[in-house]
């Protein structure tokens, strides 16, 4: 067995202790976290969660979004920018001409054609019923086909020790990882941190729903306001939609 073997084997040994329960074949720590779902009420097709997010609303200065995404996942900064892991990250975007200046947050934009699921030579990168994408750190073997295949520069590959392990967020050297949309949450009925943390710190500039619902808030505001999607010509159904951008 290889050194990068027996620590990914590590890894996973520890995390699934952390969770107090024994990893099966084929069962993930994704599954763990979705613990809080009861047994029958399945991920289906006829949700499809997704996020809009009100630029108008963004301020620069605010980073609430960012920061409680960072500890809600166990992600920490090495002073490393280039290398350093970004689940979601704020971006500024400037009309030259006339210099109006926009900033917003971006993270994995949860495709439901998405191209990381499409090169993955695994089955690492895959995508719920629900339409939330995930990578499964079981079978990941750092390739970074996705990370290359995303258009929107979503994906972080570990360069570094991690620490801080949260169970339901598994993290480790040599693996590939993006916005998970705290799926963690989302199953025990909560919206994400990033979510939660715009409304209580922020300017309550993000809103999290039910893109299939046509009677969900997130629904309505997308069928009445002006909204549009980051690179929507693509052709790979973002489910992250901006509003005022």
């Amino acid at each position: 067995m290889s050194e990068f073997d027996w620590k990914r084997r590590h890894f996973m040994s520890a995390a699934a202790a952390a969770a107090g329960v024994v990893l099966a074949p084929g069962v993930t720590l994704y599954g763990i976290a979705a613990k809080a779902r009861e047994a029958d009420v399945p991920v289906t097709s006829e949700t499809r969660w997704g996020l809009l997010i009100d630029v108008n609303r963004c301020s620069d200065g605010c980073d609430a979004c960012v920061s409680a995404c960072n500890e809600e996942n166990g992600i920490e900064g090495h002073g490393r920018p280039a290398t350093d892991a970004q689940w979601i990250r704020k971006v500024q975007l400037r009309d030259p001409r006339t210099g109006i200046e926009k900033h917003f947050p971006v993270m994995c934009q949860h495709c439901a054609e998405p191209p990381c699921v499409d090169v993955c030579p695994t089955g690492a990168s895959f995508k719920r019923a629900d339409g939330i994408v995930l990578v499964d750190k079981h079978i990941c073997i750092g390739c970074r086909y996705c990370m290359m295949a995303c258009p929107y520069k979503a994906r972080s590959f570990i360069h570094e020790n991690v620490s801080e392990q949260r169970p339901y967020a598994p993290r480790g050297k040599g693996t590939v990882e993006s916005c998970t949309m705290c799926v963690h949450r989302v199953d025990a009925g909560a919206v994400p941190a990033c979510v939660e943390a715009c409304g209580e710190r922020g300017n309550g500039a993000m809103l999290f729903g039910d893109l299939n619902d046509p009677d969900s808030e997130i629904s309505q505001r997308i069928a009445t306001y002006a909204t549009r999607r980051i690179r929507a010509d693509l052709g790979v159904d973002p489910g992250v939609w901006y509003q005022n951008l």
